[in-house]
């Protein structure tokens, strides 16, 4: 069976893991930007806390994806949640390096305008300096998806959803007839959902980012 027969043979369940997957990226995607945002505005002030929080993320990244999966089952099981909670570990970096160097770029300037002119601390982060520092926080945003679309292939060893367990399965089949279609599709699928999320976050970037900023 050649490779677009054995798609159109398969569509269902293709199309099934690749909105699982799309699904899953995006839900920790979600998560780790508020988290990742929520720990930059907490530390970016303070030299000392930013840089404990980047070194934490950093040290989170070089931990093996397999490693990482092989901690969480014994603690939270197969299925979705070692998938979710490793996700949102590793999509941390991009964010929080992003987040903290954006709002350290900010024209102190601003900040002091917008003080004195009556706005609280959390105004000033809300309305002044986070949509300041928006373009950086949306790199870190962009990076952390494309790194999540290959790493959630991985999770399929955890029992995850998605792609991953066309790639798994196909791998463990090889020899078998349909076993490199079913990586092929599997590998075809996220590349393709790399670039429809990349797309759809430059989008957001120009509807959001104003010209002044972009200029």
């Amino acid at each position: 069976m050649d490779f677009w027969s054995f798609v159109s043979d398969r569509r269902q369940q293709l199309l099934m893991d690749t909105y699982q997957h799309a699904s899953a990226v995006f839900q920790c995607m979600v998560v780790a930007s508020v988290v990742g945002v929520g720990i930059g505005v907490l530390t970016y002030r303070n030299d000392r806390a930013g840089r404990l929080a980047i070194a934490t993320t950093v040290t989170i990244m070089t931990v093996p994806s397999y490693a990482l999966l092989g901690l969480l089952i014994p603690v939270l099981g197969l299925g979705v949640p070692p998938t979710v909670t490793a996700l949102v570990l590793y999509a941390l970096l991009p964010i929080v390096r992003n987040a903290i160097v954006g709002l350290r770029g900010v024209d102190p300037t601003l900040v002091d305008a917008a003080k004195g002119i009556g706005m609280s601390r959390a105004a000033q982060i809300l309305r002044v300096e986070l949509p300041l520092a928006w373009p950086s926080i949306l790199t870190g945003i962009r990076v952390a998806t494309q790194m999540l679309m290959g790493i959630a292939a991985v999770a399929a060893f955890a029992s995850g959803p998605g792609l991953g367990n066309d790639i798994f399965t196909g791998i463990s089949s090889l020899g078998s007839a349909n076993a490199l279609n079913q990586v092929l599709a599997g590998t075809l699928g996220i590349v393709v959902l790399a670039l429809l999320f990349d797309f759809a976050l430059v989008l957001i970037g120009r509807l959001t980012t104003s010209r002044g900023i972009r200029g």
